[in-house]
């Protein structure tokens, strides 16, 4: 199988072509099709096997059926959430590289840095917000994150964020995320607690 195969946007596979792709990985292959299908999803992937790619592909392709028109300040429509700075940051330089033609904008926030660049870029208007709990929750406290709009949420390495004891934090961004949404689960193992 070749990515040509998977129903990506031209737009989405010349980034691809860039990046030296050619053939998807195992997770990518299973994924991306029932994500652009708009289907929750639950993936077992251990780091290193391209998930990222595997979600950041079909989020990019989704929110760039329906583009933020018109002068007023962009909502924030998809969440990825990472345990760590430097996933978020890894996650956010990949959704920069697969998202590079079709205009969408990101922006990463953590903790262990000042706020003021983040706060502008969210003033500023993103369509995809890659975040760590922990900052993420302080942010929406102060009312600079507004969660009502996402129509995808993305949970990476799932079973890290509960091992760092996360879980709390997550069901608090989770209830003001809206009940109609997709959601997309990735773990590299599926403890009790992920299921």
């Amino acid at each position: 199988m070749k990515f040509e195969e998977l129903g990506l946007a031209e737009t989405l596979l010349r980034a691809v072509r860039g990046e030296g792709y050619s053939i998807p990985t195992k997770i990518q292959a299973a994924a991306i099709p029932p994500i652009l299908e708009g289907r929750d999803l639950l993936g077992c992937a251990q780091t290193g096997t391209g998930k990222t790619a595997a979600f950041a592909l079909p989020v990019l392709q989704r929110l760039s059926a329906t583009p933020h028109r018109g002068t007023g300040k962009r909502k924030i429509r998809a969440l990825v959430l990472a345990p760590t700075r430097e996933l978020a940051v890894q996650i956010a330089e990949s959704f920069q590289v697969y998202g590079q033609y079709t205009g969408m904008r990101r922006t990463v926030i953590y903790g262990g840095v000042g706020q003021v660049p983040q706060v502008r870029a969210l003033q500023a208007g993103v369509d995809v917000l890659i975040a760590t709990p922990g900052r993420l929750l302080d942010l929406m406290q102060q009312r600079f994150v507004d969660l009502s709009q996402i129509e995808i949420l993305v949970l990476d390495e799932a079973d890290r964020m509960l091992d760092m004891g996360f879980i709390h934090d997550l069901r608090r961004i989770v209830e003001k995320a809206p009940d109609r949404r997709q959601t997309l689960l990735f773990s590299a193992t599926m403890p009790s607690a992920i299921r």
